[in-house]
């Protein structure tokens, strides 16, 4: 397969690109680390330098794909960052900060990649969000907003896209161990090793299910208990306040 995966220089996205590239498919790893994607290379990923919020870089990613490939048979859009908020403290700029990457960065990579996917004979659109989409956590505002906004956004394009015969899948993951989630200073419950983590997205990919979400102790409990009444989502999302 020819495939595309965002923010592929750190976390699931490299781990997925690496993976893939050793399986002996055509990777294209996208990401604004130097470093990062010189690593990529020396798996046979091929290096796209490009900054998801920045509609023109993704434009040029895109035709410095188109030259190599004239289709994209999966396309995994995983780019994505995280910034609690202090309510106190409540500042605007954290929100489109977040949202710039976690959904106008899918935007972007959607307008210069759909036409790539649509070229190919079987296509797959995976996008990454966040189990933070079943319920709210605490200081998450930001990043949970923007991750059911990608939710939103892919069960809707699950539905135009079918007449298009591209199949869409959404991704919810609990917390993985990757550089972004050890950031948090909050203790975080059944914490998945990322290449454990690779090994369930890449069985979900290959089943094309609708939706993969894990660990199943973790975002099970959530979606039952985001059919309870709304002072308990309240109560649960203290949990994660420090």
């Amino acid at each position: 397969m020819k495939i595309l995966i965002t923010g592929a220089t750190s976390g699931i996205g490299k781990s997925l690109a690496i993976k893939y590239a050793q399986l002996g498919h055509r990777v294209f790893g996208i990401g604004r680390s130097l470093d990062g994607l010189r690593e990529l290379s020396e798996y046979n990923v091929i290096p796209i330098s490009a900054d998801v919020t920045d509609l023109n870089s993704v434009a040029q990613a895109g035709e410095q794909i188109s030259n190599q490939s004239p289709s994209l048979d999966l396309v995994i859009l995983n780019a994505g960052t995280c910034e609690y908020i202090d309510a106190t403290q409540f500042t605007s700029q954290t929100f489109k900060d977040v949202m710039n990457v976690n959904f106008f960065g899918i935007t972007n990579c959607l307008e210069c990649f759909l036409p790539l996917l649509r070229k190919a004979n079987n296509p797959h659109l995976v996008g990454v969000a966040s189990m933070a989409y079943y319920l709210p956590l605490s200081r998450a505002e930001a990043y949970g907003a923007s991750k059911a906004a990608v939710n939103y956004l892919f069960e809707a394009l699950a539905i135009d896209l079918a007449e298009l015969n591209i199949d869409v899948t959404v991704i919810n993951p609990g917390f993985v161990k990757t550089p972004l989630t050890g950031r948090n200073d909050f203790e975080m419950p059944f914490l998945v090793d990322v290449d454990d983590a690779t090994t369930i997205i890449m069985t979900g990919i290959t089943q094309r299910v609708a939706e993969i979400s894990f660990p199943s102790k973790l975002t099970l409990p959530m979606k039952i208990l985001s059919l309870l009444p709304r002072t308990l989502w309240r109560t649960v999302g203290k949990i994660f306040r420090k």
